[in-house]
C-alpha cells in the first residue's frame, strides 16, 4: 500500500470519527437536557479534556523538569490573577527560557 492511500484511509477514519462525535448526540437526544448533573458534566468535559492533554505536555516540552515546573507555576499564578491568554503564554515561555539559562549556567 502506498503512503498516499494509507494517508487517505487515515483521513477518512478521522473524518468519520469527527462527524460521528457531532451527529450521534443530535440523533440520540431529541429533547432538551434538563438534568443538572448531565448539563454540568457536559459543560466541564471540554475543559477537563483540554487540561488532560495540555498539562502532561508542559513537563515534556523541555528536557529539564525544573524549567518546565517554573513555566507551569508562572502560568498558574498569572491565570489565577485572570491575566490574558497571551500574557500567560508569553510570561510562562519567558520563565522557562530564564530557568533554562540559569540551570545551564549553574551546571557549567
Amino acid at each position: 500500500m502506498t503512503d498516499t492511500v494509507l494517508f487517505l484511509k487515515y483521513v477518512a477514519v478521522m473524518a468519520a470519527v469527527t462527524y460521528a462525535v457531532r451527529v450521534v448526540p443530535l440523533v440520540l437526544f431529541k429533547k432538551k437536557i434538563e438534568n443538572v448533573f448531565v448539563k454540568s458534566f457536559l459543560y466541564y468535559v471540554p475543559y477537563a479534556v483540554l487540561g488532560a492533554m495540555t498539562f502532561p505536555a508542559i513537563f515534556y516540552a523541555t528536557p529539564n523538569f525544573l524549567a518546565a515546573a517554573a513555566g507551569c507555576i508562572t502560568a498558574l499564578v498569572l491565570a489565577w490573577f485572570e491575566k490574558s491568554l497571551l500574557t500567560v503564554a508569553a510570561c510562562a515561555s519567558l520563565a522557562v527560557l530564564c530557568a533554562e539559562l540559569i540551570l545551564n549556567f549553574i551546571a557549567v
